[in-house]
């Protein structure tokens, strides 16, 4: 038990505990594992300049078991009306998505973005890909801001990952 409790510790450095135990519920569920190292994935502030989404310490983690990689997860906020909402997105090893989830949604209305059977329409997304509010993208009424800013978070992941996968740092 006590190299469970070192892992657990050493799993949860840098993120808030609240984010990170959901954060570990997903990956267990996705990945069917229980046990894995979740480490932050640096990119140097040259290479992250030039992307269209924030990539920080603390946001990219490569996910493994054993030495198999398993995946990657990148957590972010995107804007709602008044604040901002965290959220997940898991993805394969060839970066392919398998998972998005709302974290933390902090509005009264909206919240709807959320859902298994909304965010379920990004699953299989990769760099190259281009989602269209309305289009491919369905809209969610009382949730335009969310679901727009959802959209366009997603938007510029995919062309980040792209770019990061062509340079040879994913």
């Amino acid at each position: 038990m006590p190299l469970l409790s070192v892992l657990l510790l050493l799993m949860s450095f840098g993120l808030p505990k609240n984010i990170q135990k959901k954060v570990d519920k997903e990956i267990k569920n996705i990945f069917s594992v229980e046990t894995f190292e979740f480490t932050s994935v640096a990119i140097s502030s040259e290479i992250t300049q030039d992307l269209p989404s924030k990539f920080g310490e603390d946001n990219l983690f490569k996910i493994e078991a054993g030495n198999n990689l398993l995946g990657y997860a990148y957590l972010s906020q995107a804007a709602s009306k008044t604040a901002q909402f965290d959220y997940l997105v898991l993805l394969d090893k060839d970066l392919i998505v398998l998972k998005s989830k709302v974290l933390v949604y902090r509005e009264e209305y909206g919240g709807e973005i959320g859902s298994k059977r909304w965010l379920k329409q990004f699953i299989g997304k990769k760099g190259g890909d281009e989602l269209k509010y309305g289009d491919n993208i369905i809209a969610i009424s009382g949730a335009t801001i969310s679901v727009r800013s959802m959209t366009n978070a997603m938007n510029d992941l995919l062309k980040s990952l792209k770019i990061l996968h062509s340079k040879n740092v994913l």
